[in-house]
């Protein structure tokens, strides 16, 4: 799918897009160029150190920042495929800093298309979050606006071959500020802050977060929402599975933070498919498909009427057991409780 291709990644140095190269290198070993796109030199210098020239003269590395888009629209010179990783993702951090979150978050969405559009990509797919499903917090608002720009981009895409979708999931294990390398830091000190006693969260691998935008590559015609079929996790247990013995202090939930995530609304079912391992949000606005098309190509069936998706109604849980093998798997080889 991806030899003899261009492919560029916005915000490449994150945690998602070092998953997502090391994935192309050894799936796809005739890629013809791979560009990490991002504004950080000193990961881009860690990148290179792991990828030398002399041995991955595919790889290019481009310091810039999706809210310019003349830099982006240079770098996409070329490009078959966009993956826009690039956010700002933190939602306290977004809370205290809304206008740079809207910058980076929805102009920034809006300079990839336009990019995208001014340069012959042939398919974009962009990462979302279950915090854009019925948002409470800015940070899922603007995300909630990106994955709308990134659907309504296929109205106006006219005679050009390209499409644009969205790949939305939850929380990824040992990303960039997720829960359980912090409270496996914070072992040491014998107590677990947590946030509120009830609370859920879904849970996914970086490589299934990987998956899941290769299916989307390999199989959208522009303008879905691609959902995949995750566990949940309760926050207590991850605690008991990193350290039994800590004590557990309610801290409180932090400004815009929910109880539990959402994915599917029961609203959203209305327009959702179901395709085996994933779910599909269909765009509410196409000129170019109908439903009908969406679930023949993908050889899907509706979900029922009221259907919705939420990590603390889920149907399928992590263990604390299943926890503790996944952080050995996915975390930290060397874990022991």
């Amino acid at each position: 799918m991806l030899n003899n291709k261009t492919v560029l990644i916005t915000g490449g140095t994150g945690s998602f897009g070092k998953k997502f190269i090391e994935t192309i290198l050894d799936r796809y070993p005739e890629v013809k160029k791979i560009i990490i796109y991002s504004r950080d030199e000193l990961k881009q210098s860690i990148i290179k150190q792991k990828y030398p020239h002399f041995d991955f003269p595919q790889l290019r590395f481009f310091i810039g920042d999706v809210r310019d888009k003349e830099r982006l629209t240079q770098a996409c010179e070329g490009v078959d495929v966009i993956i826009h990783a690039a956010a700002i993702k933190q939602v306290d951090t977004a809370e205290y800093n809304p206008t740079e979150c809207i910058r980076t978050n929805i102009d920034g969405a809006e300079n990839v298309i336009h990019a995208a559009l001014a340069c012959g990509v042939h398919d974009v797919v962009a990462l979302s979050t279950d915090k854009a499903c019925a948002p409470i917090n800015l940070y899922g608002a603007t995300k909630l606006a990106s994955d709308k720009l990134f659907a309504a981009a296929n109205n106006i895409r006219g005679s050009k071959d390209i499409r644009f979708s969205v790949v939305r999931y939850g929380n990824v294990m040992g990303s960039r500020g997720s829960v359980i390398p912090f409270f496996m830091d914070r072992r040491k000190d014998g107590v677990l802050p947590i946030t509120h006693k009830e609370m859920t969260r879904f849970n996914i691998s970086l490589q299934d977060g990987v998956n899941l935008v290769m299916f989307a590559l390999d199989n959208h015609l522009g303008g879905e929402i691609f959902i995949p079929k995750i566990p949940s996790y309760k926050i207590l247990d991850i605690a008991t599975a990193v350290c039994p013995t800590c004590e557990t202090k309610d801290v409180g939930i932090r400004p815009g933070e929910k109880l539990h995530e959402e994915m599917i609304t029961d609203t959203d079912s209305l327009n959702t498919i179901d395709l085996g391992p994933y779910y599909a949000i269909l765009p509410s606005v196409s000129y170019t498909y109908q439903q009908e098309d969406f679930m023949k190509h993908h050889k899907a069936k509706k979900v029922p009427f009221g259907f919705k998706y939420n990590s603390g109604t889920n149907d399928e849980w992590e263990t604390v057991e299943s926890l503790r093998q996944l952080i050995v798997d996915h975390v930290d080889p060397d874990f022991k409780v």
